[in-house]
């Protein structure tokens, strides 16, 4: 279990963003040591030019930085769509600034100077926060992309099945029998990999399909 759990661990990635340069040597060496891999950034710029892997990540952000600082350079990731777990460091307690990076998605706000648990904890809450995100949204591509294979009444009867209305209801609306409700009916269950008409239902939920026509 311990190999397996820092096999998980390798698989991540820990962004760093701070100007006191000591720090974030500290922080990066303290992170290696429970086999976390991380990199190091002196300010918000030098970290919007750097690529982003394909593996669960968060942020470890200092507030006060030369330019934008933390809270403006949060709500710049969230406008281009980066969302990225965030861990605030901050000299000093602020509890408005601490409401206002937490309505906006922080993991945590941390106070220097903080024990080292602390910060390895928040980050692991992080991670895990963000793969389980990155779960889902794979679920979602995927239950899209099957979507898209079904014919276009398919895809109608999906969405009014998904809104609630009967098969009696659908065949009236689409002007066919009910016979053929359900052929397309069993058509998009089988090609969107649904076990059951309930599960079929819950996978256009989660894509909005329900609200569709």
């Amino acid at each position: 279990m311990i190999t397996e759990r820092l096999h998980n661990q390798n698989q991540s990635m820990v962004f760093i963003i701070d100007d006191d340069a000591p720090l974030r040597v500290a922080i990066k060496s303290l992170l290696r040591s429970v086999g976390l891999q991380a990199e190091t950034f002196g300010s918000t710029k030098e970290f919007s030019h750097a690529k982003m892997p394909e593996v669960p990540s968060c942020l470890v952000l200092d507030v006060r930085l030369p330019g934008a600082n933390g809270l403006e350079f949060q709500e710049e990731l969230n406008r281009v769509g980066r969302h990225l777990p965030i861990i605030f460091l901050t000299g000093y307690g602020d509890v408005p600034m601490t409401v206002r990076a937490m309505k906006a998605g922080a993991t945590e706000f941390l106070t220097k100077p903080f024990r080292d648990q602390d910060l390895i904890d928040s980050i692991q809450h992080a991670l895990e926060r963000n793969r389980e995100q990155r779960d889902r949204d794979r679920a979602i591509s995927a239950i899209r992309a099957s979507y898209e294979t079904l014919t276009p009444r398919e895809q109608e009867v999906v969405s009014s099945v998904a809104q609630g209305r009967m098969n009696k209801q659908i065949a009236h609306e689409l002007g066919i029998s009910e016979i053929t409700v359900k052929v397309h009916r069993s058509n998009a269950i089988r090609k969107m990999g649904a076990r059951s008409l309930a599960e079929l239902v819950r996978m256009a939920d989660a894509v909005g399909i329900s609200k569709m026509g």
